[in-house]
């Protein structure tokens, strides 16, 4: 890495607006109306997630994306300047992006995502080489304008990360993604029994970070045996929602792997925060800080 560094970790891609309905059980049952509790709005999605996430760890955070030129861009770029978080945007027609998310009772969710933007989408490069030469490391949403990042990225001697969410281990649109990135999350809720062997076959991957939710997560480091890091449960925070645990677990994983811990105590801050993250109502509505993270892992180790 050369030149000076003012990040630790710029996010690119990944914010919209979460509009969250709390429904009385998921599947829904098939009537004209049910009745729910008060709809409410939040900043969210998987990019902001980790943005956010990182710089209450204590991190320097920043993120560059595209969004429109609409009431939902409008809030995201307040909520930025309130935050006092760098925002770097492009606008685009389409807009920004949306989605409305069913939570049941026992937090579980069901995504209504509206990705708004045109597949394909292009955007002046700049947006993110101007930044990328000043950060450490560089967590990449599979948005798909966010995929010509990569080698920028790289090329710029930062360390790579991406979620590839639900990624089934087969779909071309996640390669770019999974094969540049030195550490790879996903979800196992998809993932075929090949997919970790295929991105270490075909990608630069370190490691692979496979979510598997109430089971906890598994590690799958280069040439090592696969490790299992249970699920934990937090008695003072009950699980109400699950929107943005993942988005939780990247932040605190990239947070410790960036102060040097090994991967199995990063994966255990990962749990940890992911855990923080469901006992609240809502998308990133309070996530873990550095003090909250340092006395769960005390009480956990």
């Amino acid at each position: 890495m050369t030149g000076r560094v003012e990040l630790d970790v710029l996010v690119i891609g990944g914010v919209g607006i979460d509009t969250i309905v709390r429904v009385p059980s998921l599947p829904l049952k098939d009537v004209d109306t049910i009745g729910v509790e008060p709809i409410e709005s939040y900043l969210g999605h998987t990019g902001h997630g980790v943005t956010l996430g990182c710089h209450l760890l204590g991190l320097r955070a920043g993120l560059v994306d595209v969004i429109g030129d609409d009431p939902e861009g409008d809030r995201i770029r307040r909520t930025y300047d309130e935050l006092r978080l760098p925002l770097h945007v492009a606008i685009h027609p389409s807009g920004t992006r949306r989605s409305v998310n069913l939570v049941a009772p026992d937090g579980r969710r069901l995504a209504l995502y509206d990705g708004r933007q045109p597949a394909g989408l292009r955007v002046d490069p700049d947006l993110w080489r101007t930044n990328v030469v000043h950060a450490q490391h560089v967590h990449v949403s599979i948005m798909d304008f966010a995929r010509y990042a990569l080698g920028d990225a790289i090329a710029a001697g930062c360390t790579v990360s991406t979620d590839l969410h639900d990624w089934d281990g087969r779909s071309d649109y996640h390669k770019d993604f999974a094969t540049a990135a030195d550490i790879v999350f996903v979800s196992t809720s998809s993932l075929e029994p090949d997919g970790v062997d295929w991105i270490f076959a075909n990608g630069r991957a370190e490691i692979v970070v496979a979510m598997s939710g109430a089971d906890g997560s598994y590690l799958y480091v280069r040439n090592h045996p696969a490790r299992h890091v249970p699920a934990i449960s937090l008695p003072d925070r009950p699980v109400v929602d699950t929107n943005g645990a993942g988005d939780a677990y990247v932040a605190a994983f990239l947070a410790r792997y960036l102060d040097g811990v090994d991967w199995y105590d990063a994966a255990l801050a990962g749990t940890i925060a992911g855990a923080w993250s469901c006992g609240s109502p809502g998308t990133h509505t309070n996530l873990i800080t550095a003090e909250q993270l340092a006395l769960q892992t005390r009480k956990h180790l």
